[in-house]
């Protein structure tokens, strides 16, 4: 059985991961990376579109699976070798939040929705992950409601 994640990361830091095929969390830790396995789900969500800035894209930027094999350490160049892991990264749209947040499980009714964003890695829903490929125009075997 697959589960499903939200990991959470400045838009541009996803768009860099989606080009190049891979993921990083929380800075480049590779505690959390090794919570995850192949063959599981992983859905971006990314607060801002640049680290930093205020500008509240609250968008869910790229989806996709993880693929086989081990957390590794990537150059960023800089001396900064953060860990990674290799995804399929899905073909789709990005899909603001706010649409949602009466449907997924891990926001629905919770005025601070927000706080476990703050993780920056954890486990959602099958239901909250199909809702959120809907959303991001990806086409999913079984209804969502």
């Amino acid at each position: 059985m697959s589960a499903y994640w939200i990991a959470v990361a400045s838009a541009q830091h996803v768009r860099r991961g989606r080009k190049d095929g891979f993921m990083q969390v929380n800075h480049g830790k590779a505690a959390p990376l090794r919570r995850i396995k192949p063959g599981d789900g992983i859905v971006y969500y990314s607060p801002t579109t640049i680290l930093g800035e205020k500008d509240a894209l609250q968008a869910f930027t790229a989806i996709g699976t993880v693929r086989e094999g081990e957390p590794y350490q990537g150059d960023m160049g800089g001396g900064f070798t953060p860990f990674r892991r290799d995804v399929d990264w899905t073909n789709a749209e990005e899909a603001s939040i706010k649409p949602l947040l009466d449907r997924l499980a891990f926001t629905a009714g919770k005025p601070n929705w927000g706080y476990q964003l703050r993780f920056g890695l954890f486990e959602i829903t099958d239901h909250d992950f199909r809702l959120i490929a809907q959303a991001m125009g990806v086409e999913m075997q079984g209804a969502v409601s």
